[in-house]
């Protein structure tokens, strides 16, 4: 029986990697699977060395007072996966983690596979790592057609298979007033995965949810959570005495909720993708500590966080980064585009536009799926 080891570092790319492996095991159900992930993974079956979350860490310097744990479990991947020897390795994202791990792997078994999904942001930051990658990926996944350039230049073997997160729609119609037990008009917000990231934000959303009930009456609040994270926001609410709030964590409910959402408001990352092939207006934030933020600022390359700002070198999701990042600014931008819905249907159908160039035109679940297969 053939055998892939599926690594992940966070949530994010646990839920691109099941997408894949569903459909891969849709089409070879002879296939053994072990892996680093979390429920999206776990709930095809696929059994996790270890928990996910003791390895999600945000920012450099989380990530240098937590040094000794990620070497312990980098240790304990590449160890693990050795054992398995698995005929291809699909490492996912998270490279500072991934790649690591990998590395090691190909340098003590040179016959595994190692197939890398999600380049690293090599047009962002740190273009050197390129040349170093040719040296143990035999193969990477790409999410954007613009980076084949960055890998084709070192002749390491690529294919563009498209962002699986535009591939989303909604197939069973939820009746969300027994989800949400109201018909007020649905902000959905999106404070991270990481502990890192919701100790800062979640704050701040609160006391923006604050300054909205003071001044409108007609909208609910919801929280879109990870299993991981649900309980933790729930209680955090109920000390904010905010009864128009909701969290939820199931990814049917989710998609529905956020599909009927009037506005959006979301940490800096892939989910604003989720939230643009939704056909929902946003705004981004995002808040990292001062000396994470400086560091960012000596190494990033580009002006904006935002793919879509990126691709369109403007800003046409708004960006409230850092000092912008506070409760009266995100108040401001959504009131400003809840008065102005002229400027909410501008943005969108600059994002529509953006999307056509940059999604597969087939499935690139399956198109990633066809490429494992071929390495089997």
């Amino acid at each position: 029986m053939k055998k892939i080891f599926i690594l992940t570092g966070e949530p994010s790319g646990d839920k691109l990697a099941s997408k894949v492996i569903s459909k891969l095991k849709n089409n070879n159900p002879n296939i053994e699977y072990l892996c680093v992930g979390g429920t999206y993974l776990n709930s095809l079956g696929i059994k996790s060395i270890f928990d996910l979350k003791e390895i999600t860490y945000i920012g450099f310097t989380s990530v240098l007072f937590n040094i000794f744990k990620i070497k312990s479990k980098i240790n304990k991947a590449v160890y693990e996966i050795v054992k398995f020897k698995p005929n291809i390795l699909l490492s996912v994202d998270s490279p500072d983690f991934t790649l690591r791990v990998a590395e090691r792997v190909k340098k003590i078994n040179n016959n595994i596979k190692i197939i890398h999904y999600v380049a690293p942001q090599v047009w962002v930051w740190r273009k050197g790592r390129v040349k170093k990658f040719k040296k143990f990926l035999d193969h990477i996944l790409l999410l954007f057609e613009f980076e084949k350039k960055y890998f084709d230049k070192e002749n390491i073997p690529n294919t563009f298979v498209g962002h699986p997160l535009l591939e989303t729609k909604i197939d069973n119609k939820i009746d969300l007033s027994r989800v949400l037990q109201s018909d007020k008009k649905i902000i959905s917000l999106f404070a991270g995965s990481r502990n890192s990231e919701t100790n800062i934000l979640l704050p701040i959303l609160f006391e923006f949810i604050k300054m909205m009930n003071k001044k409108f009456k007609d909208h609910i609040f919801i929280f879109h959570a990870t299993d991981k994270n649900k309980d933790l926001i729930i209680n955090l609410i109920k000390d904010k005495d905010l009864d128009n709030t909701q969290v939820i964590s199931d990814d049917k409910i989710k998609s529905q909720v956020l599909f009927n959402s009037l506005f959006a408001v979301a940490k800096s990352g892939t989910v604003s993708l989720e939230i643009c092939n939704a056909n929902v207006p946003s705004i981004i934030i995002y808040k990292v500590n001062f000396i994470n933020f400086l560091i960012m600022k000596l190494l990033i390359k580009v002006r904006y966080a935002n793919i879509i700002n990126i691709i369109n070198n403007r800003e046409v999701i708004p960006e409230l980064l850092q000092g912008e990042c506070n409760a009266k600014e995100i108040f401001n931008s959504v009131v400003y585009f809840k008065n102005n819905p002229d400027l909410a249907k501008l943005q969108l159908e600059t994002i529509n536009k953006t999307l056509k160039n940059i999604k597969s035109q087939t499935s690139s679940s399956e198109n990633a799926a066809e490429i494992l297969s071929q390495y089997l």
